[in-house]
This record gives structure tokens, sequence and C-alpha cells, in this order.
């Protein structure tokens, strides 16, 4: 099992977080996700090497850049959010890609977390639980008393669980038309995710609990994506084949994990931790998260892209996290959208 939760959590550090941070914003990550593969690279060693110094410190070096990236959560909570179609110096909205999320500058306006900042907010903040994890599971050191085979689970739940879907929740509840069951899945999934940890804590049926309140926020995101977002990519089958897939996929792996955590809860006979890293963890990995983010690269790749404007924008549309200014390519775009 070891070897297996490795090349799942390896994935996660190389791949998913990278791919994820430049969907949450490509310009004001664009310097994180551009430098992430080295802390990643560091953290990926750290996991293959036997426990103790070398191996601890690797790890500590990839915990404080997950502790970075969890600095960055306040300001995407509480970014100022600008009026519809508003911009800086009254030029109109900045230029967006397919879901509607825009590459211009910082917004003003009232204050308005929203469940989608939540949810990506949530996903910034997840890396730096399971780098904690991993630094003291490296160490063999337990951590407020949990086992170092809980530890090292840990680290990808979070990696998956708290930081792929929640920042897929939250790109789901920006990009669909309003309505109930996205807003649920960008609560949900963020409340799932805490109320797990605290299950830790507690017991295995506050446990069971959050994994029934994750697993109805992820069957929303895979409802919501299956029903909305994949049709809306008519003109790229390839897009289209990886929502289907991350989609279905997230029905069969969430079955798994209320099984296993009602069995854990009850007593009833359920799979091994063994089974479920080959069936949950590696389905959630490769099927739903590494799915996602390429699905939503494509779908927010820019002007000039397969299906451009096959995922319109369906409410104001700004990005989950801003940076302080518009690039000149982004200035140009606006001047040439209000010229007449």
């Amino acid at each position: 099992m070891t070897a297996l939760v490795n090349v799942i959590v390896t994935l996660g550090m190389l791949c998913v977080v990278p791919a994820g941070l430049r969907l949450i914003d490509p310009l004001g990550f664009r310097r994180t996700a551009r430098l992430w593969p080295l802390p990643a690279a560091l953290g990926a060693l750290c996991l293959w090497l036997p426990r103790g110094a070398p191996a601890t410190a690797l790890a500590a070096v990839y915990a404080a850049a997950c502790l970075t990236l969890a600095a960055r959560a306040p300001g995407v909570l509480l970014r100022r959010r600008r009026p519809a179609g508003a911009a800086p110096g009254g030029a109109s909205a900045a230029r967006t890609g397919r879901t509607g999320f825009r590459t211009g500058s910082a917004a003003g306006g009232a204050d308005t977390p929203g469940p989608a900042r939540l949810a990506v907010a949530t996903a910034l903040v997840s890396p730096s639980v399971a780098g904690t994890a991993l630094v003291a599971e490296r160490a063999g050191r337990r951590l407020f008393g949990f086992d170092l085979d809980v530890l090292a689970l840990t680290v990808p739940h979070f990696h998956f669980a708290g930081f792929a879907a929640a920042l897929v929740a939250g790109l789901v509840c920006r990009s669909a038309a309003p309505g109930p069951v996205p807003r649920w899945a960008a609560y949900s999934v963020p409340a799932g995710t805490l109320l797990v940890l605290l299950g830790y804590f507690v017991d295995d049926w506050a446990e069971l609990a959050g994994a029934v309140v994750l697993t109805g926020g992820m069957w929303a995101v895979a409802l919501t994506t299956w029903r909305e977002i994949r049709p809306r990519a008519r003109r790229d089958r390839t897009t289209r084949t990886l929502l289907a897939t991350s989609a279905v996929i997230l029905v069969a792996t969430m079955l798994g994990a209320l099984w296993w955590a009602l069995g854990e809860a009850t007593g009833i006979v359920h799979p091994t931790l063994t089974w479920m890293a080959a069936t949950h963890g590696l389905g959630n990995a490769l099927g739903f998260a590494l799915c996602s983010v390429l699905a939503w690269g494509r779908l927010t790749r820019g002007p000039g892209g397969p299906g451009t404007a096959d995922l319109p924008d369906r409410r104001t549309a700004e990005p989950l996290h801003c940076p302080t200014a518009a690039p000149p390519s982004s200035r140009t775009a606006d001047r040439q959208e209000t010229t007449p």
C-alpha cells in the first residue's frame, strides 16, 4: 500500500497542485505555479526515503511552500468584488476565458466572499494540513496522537479531497448557472473536508458525518459537471470526455468512501485501507482530480483555444482571486471592447 500511496501523493504534488493554481488565477499565481515543481519535487523525494532527518528536512521545505498557499487564502476569501461590467477607469469588464474568469485587474465594490471563494480558500489551506502531516510522518512522530499510517493517509486526502475537490467545486459554482446544487457543492465540500478532519479527533461517527456531507458535495459537483458544464464544451470532444470521466468516477469512488466510513463506525464488513487506496484513492487521483484539472485547463484557455466560446459567462465575470493590476494585454483588450 505504501508504494501506491506514494505514487498518488507524487501525482498530487507535481501535477494537480500547480495545474490547480493556474485555474485559480493564471496571473496572480503564475510565479507560484512556475516555482512549485521545486518544493514539490523535494516533497515527492522524501516519500521514497527512509524516515529520518533527510526525509524530514525535505518534507519541511514542502510544508513551508504549502503554508505560503494557506497565507493567501484570506485574500481570496475577502477579495473585493466589482459590480457587473465595472472596471477601473470606466473600462468594460476585462477579457474572459471559457469559464468566465476575468484576467483583468483587482475588483472593487462590496466585500462578498461567496461559496466559490470559500471553496477556493479551502483548497489553498488544505495542502498545509497535508504538509504538516507529512513532516510528522517522515520524522516518525505521532502528531496529536495519530498513528503514522493515519498521518500518511492524511497527505493524499488533503491533496485531493482538500485541494482538488474544493477547487473544482469552486470552479463549478462559479461557472454554472445560479442554483442550489452548485452552491451546495461549494459549501459542502469544504464543510465535509473540515468535518472529516474533526472526525479524526472525535470518533468514527463524526468522521462518518463528514464523509456523508463530503459525498453529497462531490455528487453535486458530478451532477453539475455532467448536466451543465460538459454539454457547453460541445466543440471539444477531449474536454467533454475528461469532464464525463471525472463526473462518473466521483459517483463510484465516493460510494466506496461512504462504505468505508460506515464500516469504521458500525463494524460492518468494509474494504481494507489497501483496497481503498487501490480503488477510492487511485480513482479520485486519476479519474477525478487529474481529469478535472486537465479539462478545466482546456476550458479556461485564452482566446483562440479550442471551443473558446463554448462556456460563456453565466454570471458576473471575475476571477476567484485577482492580481493587483491588469497586464497590458488585458488593458488593451478593454480599450478595444469599449471602442464604438
